[in-house]
């Protein structure tokens, strides 16, 4: 029970860490200006519903990819983990020459052809998140004996969303509230985190590929 509180605990912050959604409130507001507060809501939904089916998708089918493509899942959790701390040390230092993406949105488009792109895809589901799923679930050897932790994993995914959903809905009143100077301290502890999680999934990695080509023996 101990390691699926703590599988919960590791996937949702994480998640809740690389996709932002504090740093996506002004580009939320910038490609939905001009609609009204049920439009936000009905945007931010859709947003959340297909990136959590993108989610799911690769975390039921993500060892069958990897089997397609003959990648262990110790690589995976190396390769996942350098992702995660580059996007960690991106947002805990972040460059000057960074800013707000610019989309094609605004009043004249309708609101529903931005929730999958660009909110969902990239925004939302981008490399740190498939990284941060495909690291999780490597964690998972057998589905079925360790259903528990396989469940707090989908808790966690289903608790992110929940919380990215309710973020967006009432972006106009967060930015309002928070303000630039807040989104951006909260980036910056966020980012510091993302990185020592990536940190940890690539120590695992390294140490159990070397467990897997015998340079060490098997624990």
């Amino acid at each position: 029970m101990g390691r699926s509180v703590a599988l919960f605990v590791g996937t949702f912050t994480t998640l809740l860490a690389v996709i932002n959604p504090l740093e996506s409130l002004p580009i939320f507001l910038k490609l939905l200006a001009g609609q009204d507060s049920q439009a936000h809501r009905q945007v931010a939904r859709r947003a959340c519903f297909y990136t959590a089916g993108l989610i799911f998708f690769f975390l039921i089918f993500g060892t069958l990819v990897l089997k397609v493509f003959s990648v262990s899942l110790s690589m995976i959790r190396i390769v996942g983990g350098i992702i995660l701390m580059r996007i960690g040390f991106s947002l805990f230092l972040p460059s000057p020459s960074e800013g707000v993406i610019h989309g094609g949105g605004g009043s004249g488009q309708p609101a529903g052809n931005i929730a999958f792109v660009p909110l969902a895809m990239p925004l939302m589901f981008g490399p740190g998140v498939l990284a941060t799923i495909m690291g999780m679930s490597s964690l998972v050897k057998h589905p079925i004996s360790d259903f528990v932790d396989l469940l707090g994993i989908c808790l966690a995914i289903l608790a992110a969303m929940l919380v990215t959903y309710v973020i967006l809905a009432y972006a106009k009143e967060l930015l309002g509230r928070i303000g630039p100077g807040g989104i951006d301290a909260a980036t910056r502890i966020v980012g510091f985190f993302v990185a020592a999680i990536g940190m940890g999934l690539v120590f695992h990695g390294v140490f159990e590929a070397l467990q897997d080509y015998k340079i060490i023996p098997m624990g």
